[in-house]
């Protein structure tokens, strides 16, 4: 069944109640089943979990303050406020970015679970940069920052040093103001940003050549999703089952799929489900749950609210 198939809606499941101030992000455990991370302004990250009986989430941890177990790493370099991490597929390599326009990639050694080599850093940004993410089976690095650009990075040599290989601005289909969030969809061969110029843009590249060793391949504009969200688009998700889903500051989170029809311009997406209101202020992340079936969301937002939604058929 394809999810443009039936009459579906945004079916709100639960608010998780804790935080004090403007919840910034969520992430759901991909190891565990129904088990989320909150980070907050209010300088904690809440732990939640549901339970097998009630189906219900509850808070089941606060970390707050200073790491106290002697296996945490700090891993200093950045020289202002760190923005966002990213692990890449197979846990050895971790990306970290900030408002020194500047991009780390941190390496883990072998021996040593708690023991980080700097071996890149990188400074192609001319901003702050907002969020750094692995591909989903590459090792190929993504960043998107307030220079209205999307730097893709790549080691081509035996050396392994990391390069930029592709700028997507405005020269080239991208946006045309801060780029505030990236995600893939579950082949890898499509990727969607979203930005503080109101649009939502897919792009897509040929992975297979990739992976057969030819090398990089560029990315490439497929489509603009414009005149839908009226305020700066923060988030951006891909599920697994192909929904984008996108949170921004007009409150709304809002759902796209492809329309299965392309038009003498190329592939077109469509609007699948507009939840207004979905928080009483501005919507800063929005992330699926990594199982296809439940097709649960998460959502945050700076009315200090953690919430989970539901991809279900209206009545």
């Amino acid at each position: 069944m394809k999810v443009m198939d039936k009459n579906l809606g945004l079916e709100e499941v639960q608010k998780l109640e804790g935080h004090t101030d403007r919840v910034w992000n969520v992430a759901w455990n991909p190891a565990a089943d129904g088990v989320i991370a909150s980070c907050s302004a209010d300088k904690t990250v809440r732990i939640w979990e549901q339970s097998s009986l009630t189906r219900s989430w509850t808070c089941k941890a606060v970390l707050e303050g200073a790491h106290t177990r002697s296996s945490v790493s700090v891993l200093r370099g950045h020289e202002s406020e760190v923005k966002s991490v990213s692990w890449n597929a197979s846990g050895s390599l971790l990306a970290t970015c900030g408002r020194d326009k500047s991009v780390w990639i941190w390496e883990i050694q072998p021996e040593e679970d708690d023991e980080f080599d700097t071996i890149a850093v990188l400074t192609g940004h001319s901003e702050d940069v907002k969020m750094v993410l692995w591909h989903p089976t590459m090792d190929v690095l993504f960043s998107c920052s307030y220079d209205n650009t999307i730097k893709i990075w790549c080691s081509e040599d035996e050396d392994g040093d990391y390069n930029c290989v592709q700028t997507l601005s405005e020269l080239n289909n991208g946006h045309s103001s801060t780029v505030w969030s990236i995600s893939f969809n579950a082949a890898g061969d499509k990727m969607v940003t979203c930005s503080d110029d109101l649009a939502v843009k897919i792009w897509k590249t040929d992975i297979s050549r990739m992976q057969s060793g030819e090398g990089y391949v560029p990315w490439t504009h497929v489509c603009t999703l414009s005149g839908f969200h009226d305020r700066t688009i923060y988030s951006v998700h891909w599920s697994r089952d192909g929904v984008i889903a996108s949170g921004a500051g007009d409150d709304t989170i809002q759902l796209f799929v492809d329309s299965d029809s392309d038009s003498v311009d190329g592939p077109s997406y469509k609007l699948l489900v507009k939840k207004e209101k979905a928080h009483e202020m501005d919507v800063n992340s929005v992330q699926w749950a990594p199982d296809k079936e439940s097709r649960l969301l998460a959502s945050a937002s700076d009315d200090k609210m953690v919430k989970i939604w539901k991809l279900a058929s209206e009545p």
